[in-house]
């Protein structure tokens, strides 16, 4: 008696057990976005956020924005020198711009960034028109990246956006490749 194997002294998994486990499974939808896909989503969002922030910035600070640019300009320029100073005189000539025609900017980075939101929705839930989005849209920029990148003087600014960009188009359409799309 010594050798007889141990019984299990719980009452076996009933039907209605099996049932609840298999209505737990479905209540929670599992994404079958690989994770490059959603590194590229949550890049997206990240996006989409930062074009909202700009958009309450110019909201909150619209009538002051030329003082407000002039100073973090400043500012920046007594923190790091030169670095970036391309950059901040091409937003600070767009800020320029939107603080004279405000609602219209506005309007159109709420328009930029629910394309990011929307974009990003898509990946993430492995939908096959947010692929081919993605691929459209970034791909579509990088022959004018390399335009500007030869045409004007280099900047290491625009060589990192351009390979950021052939990246995402890179990975989205492998992707896409691996499931068939293409």
């Amino acid at each position: 008696m010594a050798n007889l194997p141990r019984q299990n002294d719980s009452p076996p998994p009933s039907t209605k057990d099996n049932a609840m486990d298999l209505i737990g499974r479905k209540q929670k939808p599992r994404s079958t976005a690989s994770e490059s896909i959603k590194a590229v989503a949550i890049y997206e969002m990240v996006k989409g956020l930062g074009a909202l922030l700009g958009a309450v910035a110019l909201w909150s600070w619209h009538t002051n924005l030329a003082r407000w640019l002039t100073t973090a300009t400043a500012s920046w320029q007594h923190s790091f020198g030169h670095l970036f100073a391309p950059q901040f005189d091409s937003v600070i000539r767009i800020a320029q711009q939107a603080s004279k025609n405000w609602p219209l900017f506005l309007l159109l980075i709420f328009a930029y960034a629910s394309l990011r939101f929307l974009e990003a929705y898509g990946l993430w839930q492995d939908r096959t028109w947010a692929y081919w989005f993605g691929v459209l849209g970034y791909g579509i920029f990088i022959p004018i990246e390399i335009y500007y990148l030869i045409a004007r003087p280099f900047d290491w600014f625009k060589l990192g956006i351009l390979v950021l960009n052939i990246f995402i188009v890179i990975v989205v359409y492998r992707n896409m490749k691996r499931k068939g799309l293409i």
